[in-house]
């Protein structure tokens, strides 16, 4: 008895269809009918014998069957997509869709104006950006690679430091003049703080001297915010003090809007890195922006030390 080929199509369809939970989304993402979509996860159930997805009026959720599949699945999809990606790019143009992620403030304020250089250099190539200040999964997401600016735990994901950012402890002149200038971290408990939600201490923030070592203070908070541009306009009016990075009010200082207190207190500065989905090849329009980027942040005023530009595991 001849041995069927697999059903490599159906396959990556249902990979696709676990990775956007939807048959409408999968279908809308391949240009293909919903019915297209559907009659392919049908046609590998029946085949499996098992069901792939539980589905109901609301919601579509792997079963136990679906979730043992996937990860193979997955690696279908991916394979077929980088020998396309290779045999298409073997031309000198460069064409497709970059899906990259970057967080909300620097993403709007650093990221987007370099971008149309980037599209006027590479015509056929498209960008699709999701700004999230939140830790975005690539791989469940589908995205090509990510800017994080944070100190890397070990992870799977390939990460490429490109330079360290200052974050500093900054308030405007009115503030200084209404509440005094802190000399030492304890003195600001006396202080208000406008905190940014992400911030890895909270309210508890932590600093450190050259000769004196560490120091914890704990802040009262007047206004919390999940995006740190959101209390530009607190701190410019001196309502409260603010750890912000230095890209952000890289501005503001120069123009003497915000003056950095305690200059002899430092907080641990933050990563600028580029990451990108681990075990594939990356088409060459996503090493182009890679490389663009790396090369224009670490030219910034803001940028501290660049890190070496290969792409290494974090960690």
């Amino acid at each position: 008895m001849k041995k069927k080929l697999p059903d490599l199509e159906a396959w990556a369809i249902f990979a696709k269809v676990a990775q956007t939970g939807s048959f409408a989304k999968t279908a809308t993402e391949l240009a293909l009918s919903q019915a297209t979509v559907s009659k392919a996860v049908t046609r590998l159930e029946a085949r499996m014998k098992t069901m792939l997805f539980h589905r109901t009026s609301r919601r579509l959720s792997l079963t136990e069957s679906g979730h043992a599949a996937l990860e193979r699945a997955e690696r279908i999809l991916a394979e077929g997509e980088a020998v396309e990606a290779e045999m298409v790019e073997q031309s000198a143009t460069l064409r497709g869709v970059i899906r990259l992620s970057a967080p909300m403030s620097f993403g709007i304020e650093r990221l987007s104006p370099l971008l149309p250089e980037f599209l006027q250099q590479h015509a056929e190539v498209s960008l699709d950006i999701q700004f999230d200040d939140r830790r975005v999964d690539l791989v469940a997401e589908g995205l090509d690679m990510a800017l994080r600016i944070a100190n890397l735990a070990d992870s799977s994901l390939l990460a490429r430091h490109l330079c360290r950012m200052r974050i500093l402890l900054v308030g405007a002149p009115e503030y200084f003049q209404r509440y005094g200038r802190p000399q030492h971290p304890r003195d600001l408990a006396a202080h208000r703080a406008l905190q940014y939600s992400y911030s890895a201490g909270g309210a508890h923030w932590r600093f450190r001297h050259a000769s004196q070592g560490e120091f914890t203070q704990a802040l009262p908070v007047v206004m919390r915010a999940n995006n740190a541009e959101a209390l530009t306009p607190a701190l410019l009016a001196g309502l409260g003090l603010a750890l912000q990075p230095e890209f952000l009010i890289w501005q503001q200082l120069q123009a003497g809007q915000v003056e950095i207190a305690m200059e002899d207190w430092s907080v641990e500065p933050l990563a600028l890195c580029l990451v990108a989905p681990p075990g594939r090849r990356r088409p060459a329009r996503v090493q182009a922006l890679m490389d663009y980027l790396a090369n224009r942040f670490m030219q910034e005023p803001w940028a501290q030390t660049a890190a070496p530009a290969a792409l290494v595991p974090p960690g």
